[in-house]
């Protein structure tokens, strides 16, 4: 699939699951507030990583399927889910031939992934998923890489170590995923975003980092070289032992062709 990292992705699942933020509650609640995941629905977290919104939609008394193709992932997402005290099914298989039913998802998620799949793929499956009266989001929790900011001041050092990583910036899906659905005749039901600030310990955002796609493909050296580079710039341009993150949450809600 296009994008896809390399091995050692689901080799950083252990501080991938343990030092990246899940979604704020207030997400959740805008996604039941325009369908998606009221109790007793049937929710699919398509490349679900660790389930971070699998989990708080079983919490909610979601009947939930979270799928991915790393099963170290989905290992990391089943050892969460029983600490949080939910049950949630996990299926190994890519977002674009998954294996399930037809019409057997009353919504469908993909949280944190769109950019990792086949997108035209991708929405026939979903299309073929959603029950008529389905609904479908993609969303994300991106970190807001502004001027004189950690997560701005983090992947300039990331472009020094990896120039060839590409999914800096701030993300807007809009331009990309709107005429897509529009093509296959889904219906936008609304688009969201608000901003917050996340704080971290400063150790926490470093193993945050050495978790995400820019960095974790890089040799074992590099990478080591680079969180010394960035604990070095942490402590002379934003000292202290918390470091705080401007954060975007943003969605897309649609239905599909009929609904």
């Amino acid at each position: 699939m296009p994008g896809v990292p390399g091995d050692r992705f689901g080799a950083a699942a252990s501080d991938y699951a343990r030092y990246r933020k899940g979604f704020p509650p207030e997400t959740l609640d805008r996604l039941e507030a325009h369908g998606i995941g009221m109790s007793g629905q049937h929710i699919l977290d398509l490349g679900c990583g660790t389930g971070t919104i699998a989990r708080q939609m079983a919490a909610r008394g979601c009947t939930v399927v979270g799928l991915d193709v790393d099963p170290r992932m989905l290992e990391a997402a089943g050892e969460m889910a029983l600490a949080d005290g939910v049950e949630a099914d996990w299926v190994e298989a890519p977002a674009e031939s998954t294996g399930l039913a037809d019409g057997s998802f009353d919504s469908i998620v993909a949280g944190q992934s769109w950019h990792w799949f086949n997108q035209d793929e991708a929405i026939t499956e979903v299309g073929r998923l959603l029950a008529p009266d389905g609904r479908f989001a993609v969303c994300g929790f991106d970190w807001l890489p502004l001027p004189d900011t950690v997560p701005g001041a983090t992947e300039a050092l990331i472009q020094v170590y990896n120039p060839a990583w590409d999914l800096g910036g701030i993300r807007n899906y809009e331009p990309s995923l709107l005429p897509l659905l529009d093509r296959v005749d889904f219906k936008v039901v609304v688009t969201f975003r608000f901003d917050l600030d996340v704080v971290y310990e400063e150790p926490a955002w470093r193993r945050r980092i050495a978790a995400s796609a820019g960095i974790v493909n890089l040799p074992p050296g590099e990478a080591a070289t680079f969180d010394r580079d960035l604990a070095e710039m942490l402590a002379e341009r934003f000292p202290g032992t918390e470091v705080h993150t401007p954060h975007r949450v943003w969605a897309i809600v649609a239905t599909p062709p009929g609904a």
